[in-house]
């Protein structure tokens, strides 16, 4: 999404809460957008942002294409050694979302920046405090030998004329005692997925100026090179296979063409790959390729889809959508849709074809009230299965090759005020299902296959 539809959202949601009877004002929603302005968001799609209509998903690494893995049966689920079920209220530790790295949960919330749980006992470890406020949409987003990365406030003083504009840092954490190792300041406060990613042998975050990237040691922070692109250009950026690319055109509303820089990962050496004409939306990574949507006008019915790989081939079909979107999420060589009408479809991104259209099997949020849709759907590439959770509680699971539900449940979990307005999330920890809905944790083992 772009920066302006983001806000939109935002705005659109304030509106419609009710606090006491009382509507939000329009001076509210704009003193939110204005103060969320100081989080700007990147001007690539695919962020993973709170109150929006579309979300992109992460990619778990499910192959593609006609093979045996499509023709394998949904296979039971089994439960990893030691877990037992088990349902947990984490105020302040889990709202903002989460991130699982094997049986370990990496959570943030109001009044922690990160939370370490286990994930099979649901046992808190270690936690690393907010520095003043703990309000944001984001969470710890990376984890890899032996570190988590996440965000905090830069400083928890408040400016001279009085107002409060705490300033973004990367932080890097140690897994095993909560230690900070190291802390980076951002120079805006954009915390989506574009600001910060893992590639070969480094962190690339976006400082230390707004259109530099910077590699920097995974346990120093120290600076190893960086590459700053033209002005008057918007880069989207991502990672293939540990390699960091930029997609950049020039900052209008109607770009001619996006280039695709490949960055060499130990100097940051850059080279134009490919271009793809006009303006390209980042939607998500399957295998060693990028997967853009062409820019269209809102209520477009169809998207063109590229996907670019690592030698610049580039592969277009287009997709036409079933119904009003809700969700689109690139999972695999797949993208997931399901529109406000229920009806979730999976497109193959290798052959340009729609697989299947089938009811979600989850009863759909009030539009008007949750205008984040579903979480981003789960992926069981051993089970078959790929699942989805709806705001209301409901779960199901859908096979894979076909698109029928061969699972559904339902979880209870209370209404949280303001936090229940934020996308849900539905992860996995091997087997098993981890809910989260705003501070509230359930794990449990789906009964699928057998």
């Amino acid at each position: 999404m772009t920066t302006e539809q983001v806000e939109e959202k935002v705005r659109e949601t304030l509106h419609a809460i009710t606090l006491d009877r009382v509507r939000a004002s329009g001076d509210l929603a704009e003193q939110v957008v204005r103060r969320r302005g100081r989080r700007r968001f990147s001007q690539a799609a695919g962020a993973a942002v709170a109150v929006a209509a579309i979300t992109v998903g992460a990619v778990f690494g499910f192959g593609g294409g006609a093979g045996a893995e499509q023709d394998r049966p949904v296979r039971p689920a089994a439960s990893p050694e030691g877990w037992k079920p088990w349902q947990k209220d984490n105020p302040g530790a889990a709202e903002r979302g989460c991130l699982v790295d094997g049986s370990a949960l990496y959570c943030g919330g109001s009044k922690y920046d990160t939370a370490k749980f286990d994930a099979t006992t649901g046992e808190r470890l270690w936690t690393v405090k907010v520095n003043r406020e703990g309000d944001g949409m984001d969470h710890p987003f990376a984890v890899r030998d032996g570190v988590v990365y996440a965000y905090r406030n830069h400083t928890a003083k408040n400016e001279p004329g009085g107002d409060y504009a705490g300033g973004t840092e990367l932080m890097a954490v140690d897994t095993d005692n909560g230690d900070v190792l190291w802390k980076k300041k951002m120079p805006q406060d954009d915390r989506t997925d574009q600001a910060a990613m893992l590639i070969d042998g480094a962190m690339l975050a976006n400082t230390p100026s707004l259109r530099t990237m910077s590699a920097l040691d995974p346990r120093t922070g120290d600076e190893k090179w960086h590459y700053t692109w033209d002005k008057g250009n918007a880069c989207q950026r991502t990672v293939l296979s540990g390699v960091p690319h930029l997609l950049c055109a020039r900052d209008t509303e109607k770009p001619d063409d996006t280039d695709v820089i490949r960055l060499d990962p130990a100097t940051g050496e850059p080279k134009k790959v490919t271009s793809v004409p006009g303006g390209q939306q980042l939607l998500g990574m399957t295998g060693d390729r990028m997967v853009l949507k062409g820019v269209t006008k809102p209520g477009a019915k169809t998207w063109q889809l590229t996907t670019v790989n690592t030698s610049g081939e580039q592969v277009s079909h287009s997709y036409r959508l079933q119904g009003t979107m809700a969700n689109a999420d690139v999972v695999g060589d797949r993208l997931f849709t399901v529109s406000w009408q229920g009806k979730a479809s999976a497109y193959s991104l290798t052959t340009g074809k729609t697989l299947w259209t089938q009811p979600v099997g989850v009863k759909m949020p009030d539009r008007e009230q949750m205008r984040a849709g579903l979480a981003s759907p789960a992926v069981s590439t051993g089970q078959g299965v790929v699942y989805f959770f709806s705001p209301t509680g409901d779960l199901s699971g859908l096979d894979l090759r076909t698109g029928e539900r061969v699972w559904r449940s339902h979880v209870d979990i209370e209404e949280q005020g303001l936090v229940s307005l934020l996308p849900p999330q539905l992860l996995l920890y091997k087997d098993v299902l981890v809910v989260r809905k705003g501070s509230e944790i359930v794990t449990l083992l789906p009964r699928t296959g057998g």
